[in-house]
This record gives C-alpha cells, structure tokens and sequence, in this order.
C-alpha cells in the first residue's frame, strides 16, 4: 500500500504524541534516583569494550512502556521494535522502531545529551523519525517525504544540513572510538580524524540532531542495533544529508557500521578509509 502525505502527515502529529509521553515518563528519573541495572553483569566480558557496562534504568523500561501503550491504543495493527521489550510484529506493514534513551550512559552521568529516538517503517523502510532531547526542550522530526523540522520553546524551525565539500573542513563526531571500534575500524576512524578540522566525542545521538541542524558535519559509528539508527535516516534525509554504511551502501534493518553526512562530497572522502574497515 502507498503511504499517503496525508497519512504520513499524521504519524508525524503522533510521532511528537509520543515523545511528549517519553518525556512524561524519563524526565522525573532524570538526575535522580534512576534505578540503574547492568545487563552486562556477570558476563565478564572484556573491560574496554563498550559491551563490558551496559546500564538500563526505570526510565529506559518506563518510556519504552508509555510509547507502545499509546501505539497500542491508537494504531494496533502496527508492530514495534523496542530496545528494552523486544519485537512484536516485525513484519506489519508499519513497525515502529524505539530507543527510549539512547546514551543511558550520559543520562546515568547527569549530561543532557541523551535522547529518546523513535522511527517508523512503512513496508521495511524507514519513513519517518524523531530524535527527542525534552530536558533542553528539543524535538528533531523528519521524513525525506515531509522535511524535517526542529520544535523548540513553542516555535518551529526547518532544518537544512550545510554545505561540506572537503573533510580538512569538518566537524565529524562518534561516541567511544576506542570501546565501540575494533582494531580495524579504529585505524579508519583515525585516519579519517587526522583529517577532519574538528571531532567530539561521546554525544551519542545527539550529534546525528547535529548534523541535520547543521552545526555538524558527519557522524562515524559501528556496532550499532537497528534502534540505534533507523530514527536517523529519515530526519537526515528530510534535512538533505545522507545516512549510509560504510561501504557507501544504504543501511539495512539490522544497524552495523554507519556514517552519516550532510554533504555527499565530505562523505566520499571518509569512505575511502572507512571501506577498508567495512564488514
């Protein structure tokens, strides 16, 4: 079945529903008493991988909770896809895929640099996505079809990506290049670092917000699940960047190794170190 723009117009009015009930659920807990876990607890994985901590807190549970209670009241033909509760329906024909708080470790640290993502499928591919920061009073939403908007304090703002034509140019940024990266992918990151002007680490999420505001360049990251990226590609899109693996290939359900960019010409730069590293 075609997605409509009409009908498209209106999951992106539900999609700001539901950060609205995330935030309800997250921003209490936020500098608080947060109930943190260690799913990796007892596993004794090495120390310096990013896998060997991998802290969940009631905020986690709890907006991943309020955001399939208000899909199920309203759409319940749709399947999800969640970080903290797993897969139900994967195969509709509208999955909505959720990271309630992307960065818990920056949330569990007291920075206001995690964000709650949530993207919608429509037959397998990604169409529409939010990245929510609601502490600063953020919300990223977009759609290639639609655009991408920025919604803060009442008002409204387009969003366009800015121009990049080379990398000695770029602000670039990846979470833990040395936690998240193996040995290979490590030596690309840094080779493509040697050349940006400028890279931050650890903004999680927040830096692909970044990119389609256009305050950032490019966004380099491996290792990743689908929830961890498939919010990013249409908010990307809609802004005039691009979101592709490391082989320049379109990303597929299952996350993996991903760059995003707002200008084509930066990112066929960094491809050149990134194929190496590619999988």
């Amino acid at each position: 079945m075609t997605l409509s723009a009409d009908r498209l117009a209106a999951l992106d009015a539900f999609i700001v529903e539901l950060n609205s009930a995330s935030a309800g659920a997250i921003l209490p807990l936020f500098r608080s008493d947060h109930g943190l876990e260690d799913k990796a607890a007892g596993k004794n994985l090495p120390r310096d991988t990013h896998a060997a901590f991998d802290p969940v807190t009631e905020a986690d549970r709890g907006a991943e909770a309020a955001i399939r209670k208000l899909i199920a009241e309203r759409f319940p033909e749709h399947g999800v896809i969640g970080e903290e509760y797993g897969e139900d329906r994967p195969d509709a024909e509208f999955v909505w895929v959720l990271d309630p708080v992307d960065g818990t470790r920056a949330f569990i640290s007291g920075l206001p640099l995690w964000t709650t993502l949530i993207g919608l499928r429509h037959q397998g591919r990604p169409v529409l996505g939010s990245i929510g920061q609601p502490y600063v009073g953020e919300l990223y939403v977009g759609s290639a079809a639609l655009g991408s908007r920025l919604i803060a304090r009442g008002t409204e703002k387009a969003l366009r990506v800015r121009a990049c034509a080379v990398l000695t140019d770029a602000i670039i940024a990846t979470t833990d290049p040395e936690a998240c990266f193996d040995g290979a992918e490590l030596g690309a990151w840094r080779q493509v670092r040697a050349a940006a002007k400028l890279a931050r680490l650890g903004c999680d999420a927040y830096a692909y917000a970044m990119v389609a505001a256009g305050t950032m360049d490019m966004v380099i990251e491996a290792g990743l699940k689908s929830w961890d990226v498939e919010a990013a590609i249409p908010l990307i899109e809609g802004a005039g960047g691009v979101v592709t693996d490391w082989r320049g290939a379109p990303i597929g359900q299952h996350g993996g190794q991903m760059a995003i960019a707002g200008d084509q010409r930066v990112l066929d730069e960094a491809l050149v170190a990134l194929k190496r590293s590619a999988k």
